[in-house]
């Protein structure tokens, strides 16, 4: 009789790489809902496709942490609504989202990598 119990079963192969095309696929896709649906979408992407690819990766970080910044922007102007500040904050922080999402689209479409400018880096 043996001491040591057998080892435990393995868990399944890692998910394999995403092809080039699908990474592009997908960033577009994140930056384009992030307009829309704020951090949720790159949040999403980020947790199901992590270590997947190095392009979608640095696509949905950069995406993240863009829409947790303008997250921050409309916490800060909702306080500041007392001051009128916090009224500009509303109109230009959606504007920002829209340009700059779009030129992330159209950048990851054409294959580069992109920053969102005014963005703390949550994730790096």
């Amino acid at each position: 009789m043996s001491a040591t119990p057998p080892p435990p079963p393995a868990y399944g192969t890692p998910a394999p790489p995403l092809n080039p095309a699908d990474e592009k696929t997908w960033a577009i896709v994140t930056h384009v809902l992030g307009i829309f649906f704020s951090f949720l979408p790159s949040l999403i992407v980020f947790l199901v496709f992590k270590g997947r690819g190095p392009f979608l990766e640095a696509h949905a970080k950069s995406a993240l942490n863009f829409h947790l910044t303008t997250l921050i922007a409309y916490v800060a102007g909702t306080i500041l609504t007392f001051v009128f500040i916090g009224v500009i904050v509303f109109f230009v922080v959606p504007i920002l989202v829209i340009v700059f999402g779009i030129i992330a689209a159209v950048r990851a479409s054409a294959g580069e990598y992109y920053t969102y400018p005014l963005s703390i880096p949550f994730f790096k």
